[in-house]
Parts: C-alpha cells; structure tokens; sequence
C-alpha cells in the first residue's frame, strides 16, 4: 500500500491526499516505520508530532485512528482522495468505514479509492465474508457489485476483492522460516485454518462450532404440502426482527446439495427453514410499526396453511396498554408463548441444546442434520455461524452480536423438541453414501434404522 501511494503521489501531486487507519494510533507503528524506509530517500518530510508526511511531489500521506462513527465525523467536508483501513476484521460493525466514503473526494481530480486490508477472525469476520463474499475463498482477484439506490436511480458499486494466502508472501516466509509453524500455537485449530488458507468459514470461538454449510444449507426445493408448517419470530424494532417459516419432514426425502453432484439426506421430523423475513441491516431494525410487519408476514403466507407461529415470550407482556403480541392479534397475526429458555436449568432442556443437537443431527454428526435451511435464508446463514459465546456465560451466546436469526430458530426448535434415540447395540453403523435418491429408499434406511 505505502509503494503503491508512493507511485500515485508522484503522478497526481499536490492533490494527492491519503490517510492509513487502524483502530489505535500505536497499532499502525509497524506501518509508520516501513513508510520511513519508502517515503524518506524519496524525499518525503516527515512530521513525527502529527504523523504526516509531506511527500516530494505536494501530496500528503497521514496515520490517524478510526474506531467509532464520530471519529469518521472528524474527516467529513475534506478532500481525501485514498483512504486504507488495516486489519479490517477487527472491526465488529462496518459503520464508521462506511462513513469514510463521505470523506473520499478530490477538487483535483485525483481518483478516490477506498482500500480495505485484513485476515479472517475478529470481530468483523461475519459482515467481511458476507459483503466481500469470501466463503468459498477465492482462488483468483474478482469483482463484487453492490446496488444502491439513489436519487438518480439505481447505481452499482463495485468492489475489487483480492484474496492472498500466507503461502503467496514469499519474502515473509523465506525471512521467517518458523512463522508458519508458530501459527500452530496460537491455540485454535479454526483460527489456524483461517490464516493459512484464508478460510472464512472457520469461525474461532463460534457457538455453533459444528455447523456445516455442507451439512446444513440445501437449495430450495417444492416442500410437500402435507408437511406442517409453522413460524417463529424474534421481534425487534431498533434492533432487527427475524421471522421465519419451518417446515416439519413428514417423510424422509433425498435433495440435492449445494455442491453439484452431492445429495443431502432430510431425516423424518428433520425442520426445515423455507423463508425467512429479516428486518434489518448491520444489526440495526427498520423501526417497522406492528401492523405493517403483521401485513408483510400475511403477504408472505398467502395461501399457504401455517399451523402456529411462535413469539419471544416477552412480547405478551402487557403495561398499561395492548401488548406487542396483542396488536400482531389485532391485525390478524396470532402467535403464542414461545419456549425462551436458553441454557439448562434444574435439569431442563435448554433451546440452545435443542438448536445444537438438530444441527449435530443423528450419529452425533456422522448422520443427516435434523435441522436445514434453504439457500435464499442468508441473514440466517449469514449469523448463525459466527454467533460468539458469552465471556460470563460460556453457556449462552454474546447478545451484542447478531443473534436474532439465532432467537427465532432457537424458538422454532423449541416449539418441536426432539431428542435423538438411544443407540442400539444390536443395529450395524449406517453407511449413509449408499443411500438412494428415492424417498422410498431413504424411508426403509430409516426404518431400519
């Protein structure tokens, strides 16, 4: 980045104006003495107090922190023609880089470009794979297109996504001949995968450490209409609300994968996630009145037969007035209490239990899941993976996050508990590849079984 800035100073000038960001000042150290070596024998000037560079040719080079929205604020109404954020994943919330595009103008006609460094893990893993989309990781440089609506009309915003492994930093590893090998002690296996092969689907510190897109994503398919189907919502209105619509396998079926070629086996009483309605974007809510969201789920089930529709328990409470569950009622949308418990308690099932052993599915993983979400379900796919532990509470998930798609499912699976049977001695291992693409196939293997 400081060699690629040096060359751009030299061709646009005095206009040239570029700043390095970091969440902390001391963070970019490494960086402000790798400039010295560039910039300095090229004739740049130094001003240690302010962190600037005054570059040969009239431009400008700057190191400053960038932690919050308000300190984005700060750049608004200048004309900042590059910006570069390093290490971007440890960003938990892409607002205040977002606000950097309000900053990013020239008078001079210098060509603005927001640069955007980082590894998988940290905090902003889950919105880096999603807008980049990193998962698979790329094998080659590509372009992601962003549509934004404007005045003007609709506009695509295009974003180059370059991908690099370790193993592509020849002088790096030829310099240090043990590094690779340290990244083995850093003490988690998903983060050691993740820096090696750039892998953003190893999420270190996940709650849910045996999802599997694998395992647990399916394209959409015709789902029987003998099948129960029910809802489940987590509201929200600051923060997002998450609806979503389950479908309960009446009978064993084999579906394609999302890999061309593979087959995914749906168990008997296996919930299947068909849609799902997330009201909100970087975990903040539309702020949507109850009616209209009651109106949008009505709209979403139109002919359809729902057999009930479960709500966070917290929504009957009434004070002083209707409760939130009261005028979904009122306008039509009738839920009940759904089960909220979290961890285990006295002895009970826990919803988060429930939700983990649907996932681990039967033979304790070696089996189909017995939970399944079709493909067009991105908020859910998107969160339920990188969905932290809480640090006081290593039983339950960190509510600072994005855990609203996790509450609804964890509703839904509440709503059918389901416990897996005792293994039986007697009975041989299933050799699941053997199975047909048939329903009758799969429904005498699990009778067998």
């Amino acid at each position: 980045m400081l060699g690629f800035w040096a060359v751009k100073e030299r061709r646009y000038g005095s206009g040239f104006n570029a700043i390095a960001f970091r969440r902390t000042t001391v963070s970019s150290e490494d960086a402000i003495e790798r400039s010295k070596q560039i910039f300095g024998p090229l004739g740049g000037k130094f001003n240690a107090s302010k962190l600037i560079w005054r570059m040969p040719n009239g431009g400008r080079v700057s190191f400053k922190y960038l932690e919050s929205v308000k300190d984005a604020e700060e750049y608004q109404g200048r004309n900042v023609s590059d910006a570069w954020v390093e290490e971007v994943g440890q960003y938990p919330d892409p607002a205040p880089i977002d606000m950097l595009f309000g900053a990013l103008r020239s008078s001079s006609g210098v060509p603005e470009q927001l640069i955007l460094t980082g590894n998988p893990g940290g905090a902003g893993q889950h919105w880096n794979r999603s807008r980049y989309e990193l998962v698979p990781f790329p094998t080659a440089p590509k372009v992601v297109t962003r549509a934004i609506k404007t005045e003007d009309g609709p506009h695509l915003h295009k974003m180059a996504v370059i991908p690099s492994r370790l193993s592509d930093n020849k002088i790096l590893l030829s310099r240090s001949k043990n590094y690779k090998a340290r990244l083995h002690l850093v003490g988690s296996q998903e983060l050691v995968k993740a820096w090696l092969d750039g892998d953003y689907s190893a999420v270190p510190g996940a709650f849910f450490d045996c999802w599997s897109e694998k395992r647990h994503v399916v394209p959409p398919f015709n789902v029987p209409d003998h099948w129960l189907r029910f809802a489940a919502m987590d509201w929200g209105s600051a923060s997002p609300f998450s609806v979503g619509w389950y479908a309960v396998a009446s009978d064993p079926v084999t579906v394609e994968g999302m890999e061309r070629g593979t087959r995914v086996i749906i168990p008997r009483g296996c919930l299947i996630k068909y849609r799902e309605w997330y009201g909100g974007t970087n975990n903040v809510g539309l702020k949507m009145s109850n009616a209209a969201i009651a109106e949008g789920i009505k709209a979403r089930e139109k002919n359809e037969k729902i057999a009930y529709r479960v709500l966070d328990p917290a929504c009957f409470a009434e004070d002083g007035g209707p409760s939130i569950a009261e005028t979904f009622a009122l306008a039509g949308v009738h839920f009940r209490k759904a089960d909220n418990r979290r961890v285990t308690r006295n002895g009970s099932i826990s919803g988060w239990a429930q939700m983990r052993s649907r996932l681990i599915g039967l033979e304790g993983g070696a089996g189909p899941a017995m939970l399944v979400f079709f493909s067009h379900c991105k908020d859910s796919i998107r969160t339920i993976p990188v969905v932290q532990h809480d640090r006081t509470n290593p039983e339950d998930v960190d509510t600072d996050g994005d855990d609203h798609a996790s509450d609804e499912t964890r509703y839904g699976c509440m709503s059918r508990p389901w416990l897996q049977d005792a293994p039986t001695a007697a009975l041989p291992k299933k050799d699941y590849s053997s199975y047909g693409d048939t329903d009758r196939d799969a429904e005498d293997s699990w009778r067998t079984a």
